[in-house]
């Protein structure tokens, strides 16, 4: 990969989309200053410090696939929660029945009928016939390392370099030059070295997870069956397959956690590619905005589990909480998977995907950029190498920061919002070939500002 060589121009193009954003925005820099008060830095999470430009959007209303910020700026939303918004913003009938279920109460640490059809369905679409629900994807994956551990007797996990399974301590891990499993830079307050818990694996290589598995210390393969958050990197013809093959040779519970590759269709790859995981991760998806996660299990799986624990002392441990499977998330989800995400309009929105593709790769075909697009169903994205990235460490060497930011505040200046920190987009079910044009405009624009 060869980055962007005038650094000058990149450095004043930026200062000039500061600039405008600047004066686009002078009601949320008024919030924002308000906020260092109470937040640090200014935010309720410190990555949202992370957007480019000295303050980030402050959100008025959304709907579908738009939203208007303070200042009644109107966007179109690529971004979409960065998955927790793909069922569009407010969909109706997910509005609808949390109006009606907060109205008769919220949460109760007893279960609702509305969890049951929610398994039912989770488990028509994936094949697995087990459920649990949590409040996010994160707690998902810890549950399902804890019992990973309790049946196998193991106390490893294997991940992919470059990974990212939410917050969970065990999958912040990468390999160094020497193959070897460290933790990956920055990591923040890092429990333990993690070559005592995780074995990090490249993507796409078959011969590390046998070495790997050969051991015979590692529970669980967790791995997401494209990797999305380092940019997107697709499974090689029949890798996905061998390694579901490898994890029964070696007893290892092979889980895939679909929490953004559900973009894939309403069976995520799982359903796509007829894939059997002893484990499924859902996320903040399927709840149309309410904070959700789920756990899918094969009946195999789920008898392990529960053979394991004694009814006594089935709540001690990392796994739970007095908000999981709560009546207003279940309620949520029911909506959106009946109504929302469907077969249906998973196809549409994969159809637009594919016209944001071919839009973005004949730009960079005209101006001869050497850069690449990628695509899971309705998520796509383009990276600055000249081929699809093979493993997290290949999409890893191929980013620039600085590169990235300009076009995410151009792409800002011009009315979108993209996945932050990526050059990924995202189709909703209320998205448009209108919304999908305006992004061929905005990127054949900045593309020029920087090649022409």
């Amino acid at each position: 990969m060869q980055k962007y060589q005038d650094r000058t121009r990149l450095a004043e193009l930026f200062d000039q989309e500061v600039a405008a954003y600047i004066g686009k925005h002078p009601a949320s820099a008024k919030a924002h200053e308000s906020a260092q008060e109470s937040l640090l830095n200014g935010v309720p999470m410190l990555w949202m410090a992370k957007w480019p430009g000295p303050f980030p959007i402050y959100v008025d209303s959304a709907k579908g696939a738009h939203f208007t910020d303070l200042d009644g700026n109107e966007f179109t939303d690529f971004c979409l929660g960065d998955t927790g918004a793909m069922s569009g913003h407010a969909p109706n009938a997910t509005v609808k029945a949390v109006q009606q279920q907060i109205a008769k109460g919220a949460t109760f640490m007893l279960p609702t009928t509305d969890a049951a059809a929610n398994g039912q369905i989770l488990a028509e679409r994936f094949g697995v016939p087990k459920w649990q629900f949590t409040l996010s994807a994160t707690d998902a994956n810890r549950h399902l390392i804890r019992f990973a551990r309790q049946v196998t007797g193991r106390q490893k996990i294997a991940v992919h370099d470059f990974c990212y399974h939410g917050s969970v301590d065990e999958t912040f891990a990468v390999l160094d030059d020497d193959g070897k499993t460290i933790s990956r830079p920055n990591n923040i307050g890092k429990p333990t070295e993690l070559s005592n818990t995780t074995v990090s694996l490249p993507f796409n290589d078959l011969k590390a997870a046998e070495e790997a598995f050969a051991a015979g210390d590692v529970a669980l393969l967790l791995i997401e069956p494209g990797l999305t958050n380092i940019g997107i990197v697709l499974p090689e013809p029949g890798y996905l397959e061998s390694l579901q093959e490898l994890c029964k040779k070696y007893g290892v519970l092979f889980a895939l956690d679909e929490t953004h590759t559900l973009s894939a269709g309403i069976g995520g790859v799982t359903g796509r590619d007829q894939l059997k995981p002893d484990a499924v991760v859902l996320g903040k998806t399927i709840g149309g905005g309410v904070p959700v996660g789920a756990l899918g299990l094969t009946a195999d799986l789920a008898s392990r589990i529960a053979n394991s624990l004694e009814l006594e002392s089935i709540d001690v441990g990392g796994v739970g909480g007095t908000l999981a499977g709560n009546a207003l998330s279940m309620a949520a989800v029911r909506a959106t998977l009946e109504e929302v995400l469907t077969d249906k309009n998973f196809k549409q929105m994969e159809e637009l995907a594919i016209i944001w593709e071919r839009n973005t790769q004949e730009i960079i075909d005209e101006y001869k950029l050497g850069w690449q697009v990628s695509r899971i169903g309705c998520r796509g994205e383009y990276s600055f190498r000249a081929e699809a990235p093979l493993t997290g460490a290949e999409a890893h060497a191929a980013e620039d920061f600085e590169l990235g930011q300009f076009l995410q505040l151009h792409a800002i200046n011009s009315g979108i919002l993209m996945t932050p920190f990526h050059n990924m987009i995202l189709i909703s079910p209320a998205t448009t070939a209108e919304d999908v044009e305006k992004h061929r405009l905005h990127f054949h624009a900045a593309v020029k500002l920087l090649f022409g």
